[in-house]
Order: structure tokens, then C-alpha cells, then sequence
């Protein structure tokens, strides 16, 4: 797909049919859950905030949490390309549960500043654990305004991970 191009029909046009997607999954999949189709309150320094937010709750949240919300992390992923999203769009609708989403960049943001902290302290590159695309995205902005370090994403594939270097190579002991 051109990624110049604009897409071809509203983001909203796609959400009766993901609901519809969605409520069979769930129905056909067994899993007591509810949902709600939200739109998610702007933010202001993150312009690819995502404009939808799919909210689960109910008795089965647990099973779409476990695994570091591998389910629910898998369950986005398939809805929305069974949806046919533009790839445009793709980050734009979001799946959440119990506030999962909301904590979870809380968590990588601490871990970002930590990892940069030793970095700095070191003068070590620091490798983070492999990630999804948007994890990734939310380390390398929570480090873009920290003029110490950069980061770069290397890997394939689920392997992809972030690595945090120095801007600068640590001062040699006893060299001025």
C-alpha cells in the first residue's frame, strides 16, 4: 500500500464492522467479556495517539491479561486486519483492558528512564528486552529529549528490541 496516500474511507467507518467481528469472536470464542467502542481523549504530545479505544471488561479479563496481555495483544492484531484497517490507521484503534495499555507505557517509561540512567552512569549500551512496535515507539519517545543518550530499535521480526547508547563515549580515567 502507498503510504502517501490518504486512506480511503473515515476511520469511523470501520468500527460497525470491527464491533460486529469483535462480538462474534467472543461469542464463537467462548469468552465472557463485554466491550465498548470509546473515543480516547486527544493527547496533546503524542499526535499518533491512538483516536479509538476498544475497552474489555467482564469474568474472563484475567485470560486476556495473562502473558503480558498476550491475548488481548493478539486479538487486535487479527479483529483489526480481519477488519481490513488501513495500514494508516492501524495504531489508531486501540484494545485495552482494566487500564492495561495506560499502566503498561507507565511501566516502559520508568524502564526507559532507568535503563538511561545506567547508561549514562556506564557508558554501556543497554539492551531492552524484544517488544512490539508500539512498546518500542514508547521508549524512544520517552528518551528523545534526553540529549545524553539515543536509541535504536535492531532485531527482526519479535526479536526486535531497543538499544540505549551514550551520546557521547565515557570520559577515560586519568585522561583530561
Amino acid at each position: 500500500m502507498d503510504s502517501d496516500r490518504p486512506p480511503s474511507e473515515p476511520l469511523s467507518q470501520y468500527l460497525p464492522r470491527l464491533e460486529s467481528l469483535l462480538r462474534e469472536v467472543l461469542r464463537l470464542g467462548h469468552l465472557d467479556l463485554r466491550f465498548a467502542i470509546q473515543p480516547y481523549p486527544p493527547v496533546a504530545d503524542d499526535p499518533d495517539a491512538p483516536e479509538y479505544i476498544v475497552d474489555f471488561s467482564g469474568p474472563d479479563v484475567d485470560l486476556l491479561l495473562e502473558k503480558n496481555a498476550a491475548l488481548l495483544n493478539a486479538l487486535e492484531h487479527v479483529v483489526l486486519k480481519a477488519v481490513r484497517v488501513e495500514e494508516e490507521y492501524l495504531g489508531k484503534i486501540s484494545f485495552d483492558c482494566e487500564d492495561w495499555q495506560r499502566l503498561r507505557i507507565e511501566e516502559l517509561r520508568m524502564t526507559a528512564q532507568v535503563a538511561a540512567e545506567r547508561v549514562i552512569e556506564t557508558g554501556d549500551p543497554f539492551t531492552l528486552s524484544p517488544m512490539s512496535p508500539r512498546e518500542r515507539r514508547v521508549i524512544h519517545l520517552a528518551l528523545k529529549g534526553n540529549p545524553q543518550v539515543q536509541t535504536r530499535s535492531e532485531g527482526k521480526g519479535a526479536e526486535r528490541q531497543v538499544v540505549i547508547f551514550p551520546t557521547t563515549p565515557p570520559a577515560q580515567p586519568g585522561r583530561r
